[in-house]
């Protein structure tokens, strides 16, 4: 099972149905800011829909497809990291996450995602991990950008949110950019 202590503040557990409710909170009280990039904040209504998410996840885990994890920041509930499905005839990923608004600008998602990367690459053994950012969500941008990770383009009307279509940036790492 995956689990990491990042550092004296900040853990990574795979999602558990114990933690839907921490997670339902932490969705309902950043929805205005996390519905402006995030396509599925207006369908999660309760707790029972961050259940179904979890038990969408677990069953990905026990494929071997891929998982999440929540960020869990001094013992508080932050947000969730995961990998979308992996392909693993090309040996890649890609890798989503999601913040609550109160834990933005303290490092947490860069640390978190230098982990998931870090595991794809020295763990999985996979070649290449993707990262797509609206085009105007700059903090997310930075993260891939801090991380080393290369612009390889633009998918116009990329994403279909709330709102309508948007651009969005690609960002990738090789296996051996990350290593060096």
């Amino acid at each position: 099972m995956f689990r990491h202590v990042i550092d004296d503040n900040i853990e990574l557990r795979l999602v558990d149905r114990d933690h839907s409710e921490d997670m339902f909170k932490s969705i309902d009280s950043s929805r205005e800011h996390l519905r402006k990039y995030l396509p599925w904040v207006d369908i999660t209504k309760s707790s029972d829909d961050t259940k179904a998410f979890i038990e969408s996840s677990k069953k990905q885990y026990a494929a071997n497809n891929g998982f999440n994890a929540g960020i869990w920041y001094k013992g508080q509930f932050a947000g969730v990291i995961g990998y979308h499905d992996i392909n693993h005839s090309k040996k890649e990923v890609s890798i989503g996450y999601w913040l609550d608004e109160r834990y933005i600008g303290k490092g947490i998602m860069t640390k978190a995602c230098r982990k998931f990367v870090d595991y794809a690459f020295n763990t999985l053994e996979l070649n290449r991990v993707e990262i797509r950012c609206a085009e105007d969500n700059l903090k997310s941008r930075a993260i891939p950008e801090r991380l080393g990770f290369t612009k390889e383009g633009v998918i116009r009307d990329g994403e279909l949110l709330n709102h309508g279509y948007v651009d969005c940036v690609v960002y990738g790492i090789l296996r051996r950019e990350w290593n060096r």
